[in-house]
C-alpha cells in the first residue's frame, strides 16, 4: 500500500498500561480466542462430517464460524502478543492489512446474519416451499454475495483512511487498527472520509437489519398462529437466541461507527469492541449450535468413533 505520509508504523496503546493487569488479561484472552478456535472450528468439522448437518441452515452456520474464526484471529494474537511481551508495534501496511480483514470479515458477518434470518423466515413460514426456496444455488449465492460486499466495504474504507496523511501522530488508541481509531490521526481534512464511513456501515447495517427485522416480524406472526406448545416454544427459543446475539452485534457497531471519530471516547469504544472482536465469536458457537439438538447429536457421534477407535468403550 502506498504511504502518503511520514509514519511508517503505529504504536498500538491497547487496552490498558497497568502492569498489574498484563498478565490476567493475557490469560483471559488467551482462554476466550482457545475456546473461539476451538468452538468455531469444531462446528465447521462437525458440518462437514455428519451429512445430516448438510442443510441451508448449517451451510449458513459453517460460513458464519469460519467468519468468526478468522474475524477473532485478525485481531486477538496481536492483543496477546502486547500483553505478554510487549509487542504493540505494527508496521503501516500491517495496520492496513489488520484493517482491511477486520472490515471485511466484520460486513461479511452482517450479511450472513441477514441469511441466516431469511432461511429462518422460509423454514417457519414456508416450510412446503423451503427445499425449492433454498436451492443450493440460492445458499451459495447469498453467501458469495456476503463475501463479495465485505471484501468491497473493506476496500472502500482502506483507500478512504490510507489515503489522509498521518504527519502529527502514530499513537493508536486502541488495541487493533480499527478504522476511527488510525483517521483520528490524520493531519489532513477527513470530513469526506468519516462522512463516507458513517454513509456506508449506514447503509450495510440497514440492509441486514431490515431483512432481519421483516423476517422475524413474520416469523413471530407465524409462531403466534401455532397450536402446539411444543413448537411454540422450540421457535421462540430458536429466535430469541439468534435475536440475543444479533443485538449485541449490531449494538456494539451502532455504537462505534454511527458517529464522527471526534465524538468516539476511545476508552469506552475499546470496551464494546472487545465485545464484536472477541466475545461474539466465542459465543456464536455457542449460541447457534451447542444449544441445538442435531449438533449435540453429531458431537456424540464423533465421540462414539472416537471411543470405537481408542477402544474404550466396554
Amino acid at each position: 500500500m502506498e504511504n502518503n505520509s511520514e509514519v511508517t508504523e503505529f504504536i498500538l496503546l491497547g487496552l490498558t498500561n497497568v502492569p498489574e493487569l498484563q498478565v490476567p488479561l493475557f490469560f483471559m484472552f488467551t482462554l476466550i480466542y482457545l475456546i473461539s478456535v476451538v468452538g468455531n472450528l469444531g462446528i465447521i468439522i462437525l458440518i462437514l462430517m455428519d451429512f445430516h448437518l448438510h442443510t441451508p441452515m448449517y451451510f449458513f452456520l459453517s460460513n458464519l464460524s469460519l467468519v468468526d474464526f478468522c474475524y477473532s484471529t485478525t485481531v486477538t494474537p496481536k492483543v496477546m502478543a502486547g500483553f505478554l511481551i510487549g509487542d504493540k508495534v505494527i508496521s503501516y501496511n500491517a495496520c492496513a492489512a489488520q484493517m482491511f480483514f477486520f472490515v471485511a470479515l466484520g460486513t461479511v458477518e452482517n450479511f450472513l446474519l441477514a441469511s441466516m434470518a431469511y432461511d429462518r423466515y422460509t423454514a417457519v413460514c414456508k416450510p412446503l416451499h423451503y427445499t425449492t426456496t433454498m436451492t443450493t444455488g440460492v445458499c451459495a449465492h447469498l453467501a458469495i454475495g456476503s463475501y463479495i460486499f465485505g471484501f468491497m466495504n473493506a476496500s472502500v474504507h482502506i483507500r478512504d483512511t490510507f489515503s489522509l496523511s498521518f504527519c502529527m501522530s502514530n499513537l493508536v488508541h486502541h488495541f487493533f487498527c480499527d478504522v476511527p481509531a488510525v483517521m483520528a490521526l490524520s493531519c489532513s481534512d477527513k470530513y469526506i472520509g468519516e462522512l463516507i464511513l458513517v454513509f456506508v456501515t449506514s447503509f450495510n447495517i440497514f440492509i441486514a437489519l431490515l431483512v432481519i427485522l421483516i423476517s422475524y416480524l413474520f416469523i413471530f406472526v407465524t409462531i403466534l398462529k401455532m397450536h402446539s406448545v411444543e413448537g411454540y416454544k422450540k421457535a421462540l427459543s430458536t429466535c430469541a437466541s439468534h435475536l440475543t446475539t444479533v443485538s449485541i452485534f449490531y449494538g456494539t457497531i451502532i455504537f462505534m461507527y454511527l458517529q464522527p471519530s471526534s465524538s468516539h471516547s476511545m476508552d469506552t469504544d475499546k470496551i464494546a469492541s472487545v465485545f464484536y472482536t472477541m466475545v461474539i465469536p466465542m459465543l456464536n458457537p455457542l449460541v447457534y449450535s451447542l444449544r441445538n439438538k442435531e449438533v449435540k447429536n453429531a458431537f456424540n457421534k464423533v465421540v462414539e468413533k472416537a471411543k470405537l477407535s481408542l477402544g474404550l468403550t466396554c
